[in-house]
């Protein structure tokens, strides 16, 4: 199947979608548990990205359940699958120009990897919210903790399924410890020499 796919050469190039938009593509990766405040952070500097004329698109976890990756469940391997696509449409974003936040989970450091190879080393920036899981718990306005806690919820992250930390994140962010604008200004400060 695979040799009888062969790739057309457009004649816009993603050199030129980026000079057409005065800045360079990027995908900024937000890994955390659930509740540590990734889609959060993603929104504000989503906001502060707009404000300074950045194209921007911010994936994020639930909305792209819904909807691309809505026949996949919580396993490894679908999990893994999940986050495999999610890179592959970043990748295309990127082409496109844009500047990309994508907050998920993504527990495995393999998979994270992956994304990595996919978009390119160069257009990767990952974002560790470090939050304590206690802290994350505290904040569950979904009530998922709980509902993990009570084996409602098999696969839960931080539960009764792994999260593996990054080991050598580009910025890694505590909000027991800063602001969301604190935060901000910590991711903008580390991508203003890639964008």
């Amino acid at each position: 199947m695979e040799e009888n796919i062969i790739p057309h050469n457009f004649s816009i190039t993603q050199r030129q979608r980026s000079d057409l938009k005065k800045h360079e593509p990027l995908l900024i990766w937000f890994t955390g548990l659930s509740g540590s405040g990734k889609s959060t952070i993603a929104n504000a500097l989503e906001k502060a990205l707009f404000i300074k004329g950045i194209h921007t698109y911010l994936l994020d976890g639930d909305n792209v359940r819904k909807g691309l990756n809505n026949n996949l469940s919580f396993t490894p391997e679908d999990r893994s699958e999940n986050i495999r696509r999610i890179a592959e449409v970043a990748n295309l974003m990127i082409d496109a120009g844009l500047v990309v936040l994508a907050s998920f989970v993504s527990p495995y450091r393999e998979d994270r990897e992956n994304v990595k190879r996919i978009v390119g080393y160069e257009n990767f920036v990952e974002v560790f919210v470090n939050t304590p899981i206690e802290e994350c718990e505290r904040r569950d306005v979904k009530g998922l903790y709980e509902k993990a806690r009570a084996g409602e919820i098999k696969n839960f992250t931080g539960v009764n399924a792994p999260y593996e930390p990054p080991i050598a994140p580009d910025v890694e962010i505590n909000t027991t410890m800063i602001s969301v604008e604190q935060a901000v200004t910590l991711i903008m400060k580390f991508i203003k020499k890639k964008i």
